[in-house]
């Protein structure tokens, strides 16, 4: 799904979503970015993964 990705943009709330294993994710794209336009994950836990993230809505935190 990720696999050599530039970035990762979600636009569903849908639990399949919800429940990936980010860590796997994260591990398999070329530039760690992720885009949550439902906002269904935790700014600070991405962070701590290793993500460039930015949710829809919630401002800019560098």
């Amino acid at each position: 799904m990720a696999q050599g990705s530039d970035a990762l943009i979600v636009v569903t709330e849908w639990n399949e979503f919800k429940q990936l294993n980010m860590v796997k994710i994260k591990a398999a794209m070329r530039q760690p970015v992720l885009i949550d336009g439902r906002n269904i994950y935790q700014p600070a836990e991405m962070k701590s993964l290793g993500f460039i993230y930015r949710g829809m809505g919630r401002g800019y935190d560098s």
